[in-house]
């Protein structure tokens, strides 16, 4: 039944010219036209080594072995390479280093950078994700010499028997000292995630993580549920001991809480998860919200304006396809149509909770204006000083979205791209 729906409104918002499948590169080449008229984008780089393997973790990941790192950034200078060749030295306006663990393979960064500001114009923020077990001192003066101004830490729970459950193998007093050691740093803006919805958390338990993150010295905190996916060991987890995630109202419930502790501590929302600390005029923490982005590494997604696709899962076929056979890695590739491009973009900015009229009214069409209108009948947005706001309502909603939607598509894609590195095709 739930197919059945949203089949059925995604034919209705963009039409039956879009085809919700993605289809194999090797069979159907990608079109590079794209690539060589860009002027400018943003670069993800995905480095999938990790020393302890989170079972709620969905992320294309291996386990880190430092015998496996030379040949892995050798493949990541060729990529940068081989789209140099296409697009030429243009703009790149920011950069998000994400994994795995990018910072467990931090003396290979530096070369890496030094490599995209070389054949790039690169102009903008320099963002990674690290967990609390990589901070140290040094660590941090390594980052600090790579230009990272936005950081993120995976603090995820302040509770010691959560943070066992996750697979972390250390007291929360290690997250308070590492939070400490980042705050004697000049990063522009820190970020620290947590999680919620683990299975039997009360609002209590909720509420004594967000107080205990919100005296951390902090710029951002970005607050999400567990994510639990059939091929994540989580997912066998939930299923093997009987264990479900919360129920709608629970959930509800939860995001409530969350949502009326932020407001009562006057921080400001930088999306529907992401909560920036008053006063502070820091940039916000965001690793989603690109409108176009090139991805680098195994696994790593690419958005341009009529094209979304994958580089291969597989370590082995990633660096073999960039340095035997001197190609691009990319697996599958969905095309996009305007209508489902333009929705893409209202999407992440109601994501990011408001936006201006304008912007929207550049595009948008009578369908999108028409679901505006039925949101702000259902109170889910309103509308002040030609800007549009979130509503709590719509908050919510658009995270309850995610969760049946977006989360879907990912799970559907992923589940098959961790199985085969070159699938003939993909339905979502």
């Amino acid at each position: 039944m739930r197919k059945f729906i949203k089949n059925n409104i995604r034919k209705f918002l963009v039409g039956k010219e879009q085809i919700f499948k993605f289809i194999s590169h090797k069979d159907e080449p990608l079109d590079y036209s794209s690539l060589k008229k860009l002027e400018k984008t943003n670069l993800y780089i995905h480095i999938p080594f990790c020393k302890s393997m989170c079972p709620y973790c969905p992320y294309n990941r291996v386990l880190f072995q430092e015998d496996k790192l030379e040949r892995y950034f050798l493949a990541l200078h060729n990529e940068i390479d081989l789209y140099h060749d296409m697009m030429g030295p243009i703009q790149v306006e920011s950069i998000y280093i994400g994994g795995g663990t990018p910072t467990n393979a931090i003396d290979y960064l530096g070369s890496l950078i030094a490599h995209i500001k070389e054949k790039f114009n690169f102009t903008g923020n320099l963002a990674i994700e690290t967990t609390v077990a990589d901070i140290n001192k040094e660590n941090l003066d390594k980052l600090k010499l790579l230009g990272v101004n936005l950081l993120s830490i995976g603090v995820q729970s302040f509770n010691d028997h959560y943070l066992k459950l996750l697979g972390r193998n250390y007291p929360s007093t290690m997250i308070t000292n590492a939070v400490k050691l980042i705050d004697t740093y000049d990063f522009e803006t820190v970020n620290i995630d947590l999680m919620f919805a683990f299975p039997n958390q009360n609002e209590d338990q909720l509420l004594a993580d967000l107080n205990k993150a919100n005296q951390m010295p902090v710029d951002q905190i970005t607050v999400y549920p567990l994510f639990t996916f059939p091929y994540a060991s989580v997912g066998n987890y939930l299923k093997l001991n009987k264990i479900k995630t919360p129920n709608f109202f629970k959930r509800k419930r939860f995001y409530k809480t969350i949502l009326d502790f932020f407001k009562e501590h006057r921080y400001e929302m930088a999306s529907v998860w992401g909560f920036k600390k008053p006063t502070n005029s820091s940039l916000k923490y965001s690793s989603v919200t690109r409108n176009q982005y090139i991805g680098f590494g195994a696994g790593a997604g690419s958005r341009l304006e009529n094209v979304f696709y994958f580089n291969t899962f597989s370590l082995e076929s990633y660096q073999d396809a960039l340095l035997k056979e001197k190609a691009l890695p990319i697996s599958i590739h969905l095309k996009i149509t305007k209508k489902l491009s333009n929705y893409y973009w209202f999407y992440w900015k109601l994501y990011e909770t408001n936006f201006l009229m304008d912007d929207f009214n550049d595009y948008s069409d009578f369908k999108m204006r028409s679901l505006l209108n039925i949101f702000k009948l259902l109170s889910f947005i309103k509308e002040k000083n030609h800007r549009i706001y979130l509503t709590d309502s719509g908050s919510f909603w658009i995270h309850l979205v995610q969760n049946i939607f977006v989360l879907d598509y990912i799970n559907n894609v992923w589940t098959i791209m961790k199985q085969e590195a070159f699938p003939k095709k993909i339905d979502i």
